[in-house]
């Protein structure tokens, strides 16, 4: 028996629109995806966990084109300039051309690493994202945002370079450990938390179906969550002004995975302690109360993701990572804070040292 028909979302950016594809056996359905390739020539990039459980299936769907295939190891440690060099080598030698296509299959480590290399390849070729964790799914594989990370920070170094479509078949969550699907409920529940306080209640009352991947609450909730992504990107696509609300709890969040090099939290985890990390700054300068706070660090709790910060961070090597985030202006810091769930809001010039006893609070209570 076939498949239910995929649940499309609509990305609206004129002649660069494209789908978004939600459903189960989507990498087998060829059909629907290879019509967006629109030259003969292929790159797959993939990891060293994916690729033995899904390449075959996208392979399938190639047939008669020239493809071949380029492996990262897995991690974010790995989304490096070295490895953009290997995928534009790996481009050369299959002698691809300006009608070239790269297909990301994998985490938001592939797909940002893929897509920036697609963005240089002849200045820019087609890639189709096929995200494989819950968190590439709903958020990294739409927006177009891609990028590498430098050693003095992460995503430093990027492009926005939209997708053709994005296929996300949710077949690929039943091999995601449970520790990577927590991670994608992180950037869930912060869509919620920046303008949606009815899908955060749902959030709430749907939460231990979400932490059991019940099917049909998995769907709903990558759905709502890309329509309002989608919203927002079609709005503001290089990030002048709303889509920089997409980045809350990001540069706390983004701090501490640099301060960890990369190892001792996952980006989801990193996600959801800045958000209540942003939160906890909001009280403190009077822009929200305790009860919104509290009701998040509750739903972050129930879906087994991280509330604290982990031991052994410096606050004061932490507040210098965060001056190096791309949304500070003017040597001033400039962060995603709130007045209450779904209310984000976009602050500028605030105080070094609030954010610093936010962090020492944060840590000795650690």
């Amino acid at each position: 028996m076939n498949p239910p028909s995929p649940t499309t979302i609509d990305v609206a950016l004129g002649a660069r629109s494209y789908p978004v594809w939600i459903g189960r056996g989507l990498l087998g359905d060829s059909a629907r995806w290879r019509a967006m390739l629109r030259g003969r020539h292929v790159l797959v990039a993939s990891n060293t966990t994916v690729a033995p459980l899904y390449l075959e299936r996208v392979a399938r769907g190639l047939d008669g084109l020239q493809w071949s295939s380029f492996l990262l190891d897995d991690g974010e440690a790995h989304k490096s300039f070295a490895n953009v060099e290997r995928a534009l080598a790996a481009l050369a030698g299959l002698g691809a051309t300006r009608d070239a296509c790269v297909i990301a299959l994998g985490g938001g480590v592939v797909g940002d690493l893929a897509g920036f290399s697609a963005a240089c390849w002849m200045r820019g070729i087609d890639f189709i994202q096929m995200p494989t964790t819950l968190l590439a799914m709903v958020d990294s594989s739409v927006g177009g945002k891609t990028g590498v990370n430098l050693p003095a920070g992460k995503n430093l170094v990027g492009a926005f370079h939209q997708p053709r479509a994005v296929v996300a078949d949710i077949d690929t969550l039943a091999t995601l450990p449970d520790r990577e699907y927590r991670a994608g409920l992180a950037e869930v529940i912060k869509g919620a938390a920046i303008g949606d306080e009815p899908f955060f209640a749902w959030l709430e009352a749907h939460a231990g179906a979400l932490a059991a991947r019940d099917e049909t609450a998995v769907v709903e909730a990558i759905a709502r969550k890309l329509r309002y992504k989608a919203g927002v990107v079609a709005r503001d696509e290089t990030e002048q002004g709303e889509r920089a609300l997409l980045n809350l709890g990001h540069t706390f969040g983004h701090a501490l995975e640099t301060a960890g090099r990369y190892t001792t939290l996952l980006h989801g985890e990193g996600v959801a302690v800045g958000m209540l990390l942003a939160a906890r700054l909001s009280e403190r300068l009077g822009m929200a109360g305790a009860a919104d706070t509290a009701r998040l660090q509750r739903l972050l709790e129930t879906t087994g993701l991280p509330a604290a910060v982990p031991a052994g961070f410096d606050p004061e090597q932490l507040l210098a990572l965060m001056r190096l985030d791309k949304k500070n202006t003017a040597g001033t810091l400039r962060l995603i804070l709130w007045r209450g769930i779904g209310r984000a809001e976009i602050v500028g010039g605030v105080a070094g040292e609030e954010v610093l006893a936010v962090l020492r609070e944060a840590i000795a209570s650690a």
